[in-house]
């Protein structure tokens, strides 16, 4: 076993984390007390024992990864960052989800030093380890193990098995080979409404095995220190699969009231139940927050470890890259090498494609340009203009490939996307068609919570999708994406508009939700010199008039049939202006003055776009939409019956001149 201290701190530590996983939530009124107290003897085992970090540098590339799925026991991982000398205070506990504390209800990332991902909606956390582990195999294949060489742990829970994104992910997880991903399952047998058998009689070992993982089935030995580094030892010796560690835990333990209670899923102790607790384990029954300086001490030590490795891997690295140190450290940043943006390409007035095939062309022009680049599709690389032309398809044969086939797994993809791009290293990008977005929902908010850098590529983002009707034509997804703070949603009118938001994926911060066109659109006139810019602003004039009669104002393909409808009023006589707005996000974040030099508040606005109507009121007076379900025809045939026409347009401008 490894060297450690003495079994009697030892345990007097483990007991002072299930002293402060009752007191923090207690004093909160708010929290989740029993799975932290039934996981502290493993958080022991793996902070002291096993897993590889500096917490004096939480940011280095090399170290070890941490998940806490089961968020809401995420009192655990702050106790464990406060002892292990992270940055967090004792205090920091006292403040447990209170308002301005870095102690949240949930971990959230870049929220608390320590914190690698934002857990709590169930499943997630699973699948963005997976993302963590193919991120972390990528690079260890193309720059070799003195550069990447790492592990990526985590608890998972019933729940977190129960969601139906955890067999997405761990399916993919099994067939990439991901060795060094290692789960831990806390088989407690205990959900919020009662035991889990009430709903839950899933073999999960046989299950997982199918998977292609290594199951270990350890048992009941959630308290035995030495058996649960054994376990964790072995499932990172192994190389070529991942592992889940199966240990039956006991809710609360060593509580004589609450142990294998479903109430201590939540605030089940009060302070009797607290104090009767404190005095099974031998530790001062009346004093909370209590933290012996040996138990600090000893957790200290083990956050300090890792710098002997750390210091270590600096030398190392600096000589394994040899030269290929630019392309590590945009890798990295999620960016470029210098120059990478004069590859894209510019698209002239004769031009027209659509804007996923747009987008395929500046895709293939990243390449090698962006180092971390890696690209895939759920089943629809093709569709979606995902494909890295030339690039390996990455496979547990070829864990160095760029090219990623999730499979049709859009739930995971999404959150394989997330845990990706927070692992660091690389430029996750995938694609599906707009309307699959609803499934992937839950994972694009919490990139955004957690402002994760990767691209979702939504294409056939209309009824334009044409024969395969109501079910595959997005009709409200574009404008519900919009109400995702944090979100930068993009949907470029042509090719140029394409390059431009490309160029701000990959030089900017965040998510971006790439929104692409089925059919072919026309190059807007001056957007080869505009639309750099007026993408990066969100918004700009694509026609011209300085004292304008009305504004027609569109996203992506819309603004092709706006300018149709320009040319019909233009031709009775008024003057028009026609506005491209590929990003409200981008758009919002200009000065009232650039604003309104683009959309004047003074002169009629109509809105055109092939979606909801819904939110169109804060630009527009008139809105030319879509407020039901689509129909199955082609697309030009359906645009046309559903009134996305130059001529509803120019209808709907005239009505707003006449009633002024």
């Amino acid at each position: 076993m490894t060297d450690s201290p003495d079994l009697a701190l030892q345990q007097l530590g483990i007991d002072v984390i299930r002293g402060l996983a009752m007191d923090a939530p207690r004093k909160a009124n708010s929290g989740h007390q029993g799975t932290a107290m039934s996981l502290a003897p493993l958080a022991h085992v793996l902070w002291t024992r096993v897993m590889r970090y500096d917490a004096s540098a939480p940011h280095w590339a090399d170290r070890d990864r941490f998940i806490l799925s089961c968020g809401h026991a995420s009192i655990l991982q702050y106790v464990m960052l406060y002892l292990t000398g992270y940055g967090l205070e004792l205090s920091d506990l006292e403040e447990f989800r209170q308002w301005g504390s870095l102690t949240p209800g949930h971990p959230e990332r870049g929220h608390t030093t320590g914190i690698e991902v934002t857990t709590g909606p169930l499943g997630q956390g699973f699948a963005n380890g997976v993302g963590m582990a193919i991120a972390e195999q990528n690079l260890r294949a193309r720059f070799g193990p003195d550069v990447c060489d790492h592990h990526i742990w985590a608890f998972v829970s019933d729940g977190d098995l129960e969601e139906g994104i955890s067999h997405e992910a761990a399916s993919l997880a099994g067939h990439l080979g991901l060795g060094r991903l290692n789960y831990v399952y806390d088989d407690n047998h205990i959900s919020i409404d009662g035991p889990t058998e009430l709903a839950l009689s899933d073999d999960a070992a046989a299950r997982f095995r199918s998977y292609g993982w290594h199951v270990l089935e350890i048992g009941e030995v959630a308290e035995e220190l030495d058996a649960l580094e054994t376990a964790l030892l072995e499932a990172r010796a192994v190389e070529d699969r991942p592992s889940l560690v199966i240990v039956r835990s006991h809710i609360a333990s060593p509580s004589p009231d609450h142990t294998d209670d479903p109430a201590a899923h939540g605030l089940a102790f009060d302070d009797e139940a607290i104090r009767r607790t404190k005095e099974v384990m031998g530790i001062p029954a009346d004093e909370t927050f209590y933290v012996p300086d040996e138990v600090l001490a000893m957790y200290r030590a083990a956050g300090t470890r890792g710098t002997v490795q750390r210091e270590d891997w600096e030398q190392r690295s600096r000589v394994a890259l040899g030269g290929r140190e630019a392309e590590w450290d945009a890798g990295l940043a999620g960016g470029g090498l210098p120059g990478w943006a004069d590859a894209l390409p510019t698209f002239g007035a004769d031009d027209k494609p659509a804007t996923r095939q747009a987008s395929q062309k500046c895709v293939t022009a990243m390449i090698g340009g962006v180092p971390g680049l890696i690209a895939g599709a759920a089943d629809l690389i093709g569709n979606t203009g995902t494909e890295l032309p030339g690039q390996p398809v990455l496979s547990a044969e070829q864990p160095d490939g760029e090219q990623i086939h999730f499979g049709i797994r859009e739930h995971a993809m999404g959150a394989i996307l997330v845990g990706a791009a927070d692992h660091g290293g690389v430029l996750p990008v995938a694609g599906t068609f707009l309307v699959f977005s609803d499934y992937m929902r839950g994972a694009v908010r919490l990139a955004a919570l957690s402002r994760s850098k990767c691209v979702f590529v939504w294409t056939h983002d209309s009824v334009g999708v044409g024969e395969d009707g109501p079910t595959h034509q997005p009709i409200e997804q574009v404008m519900s994406l919009r109400l995702i703070p944090d979100l930068t949603v993009i949907r470029p009118a042509d090719g140029n508009e394409t390059a431009a938001a490309w160029r701000l994926a990959v030089d900017g911060t965040g998510p971006i939700a790439m929104i692409l066109s089925r059919q072919g659109t026309p190059t807007l006139p001056n957007s080869a010199e505009r639309a750099a810019d007026g993408v990066a602003r969100g918004g700009y004039s694509v026609l011209d008039a300085d004292a304008p009669d009305v504004v027609l104002v569109g996203t992506g393909t819309e603004v092709a049939v706006a300018l149709d409808a320009a040319a019909l009023l233009a031709a009775e006589g008024r003057s028009v202006r026609v506005v491209s707005l590929p990003s409200w996000e981008l758009f919002a974040a200009q000065d009232a003055a650039y604003r309104d030099s683009v959309l004047p508040r003074s002169v009629p606005t109509v809105s055109v776009e092939a979606g909801v109507t819904t939110g169109w009121e804060r630009y527009a007076d008139a809105c030319v939409g879509i407020d039901r379900f689509g129909a199955s025809a082609p697309g030009d045939v359906v645009l046309r019956e559903l009134g996305i026409t130059p001529e509803h347009v120019r209808s709907a401008a005239a009505g707003l001149l006449t009633d002024g």
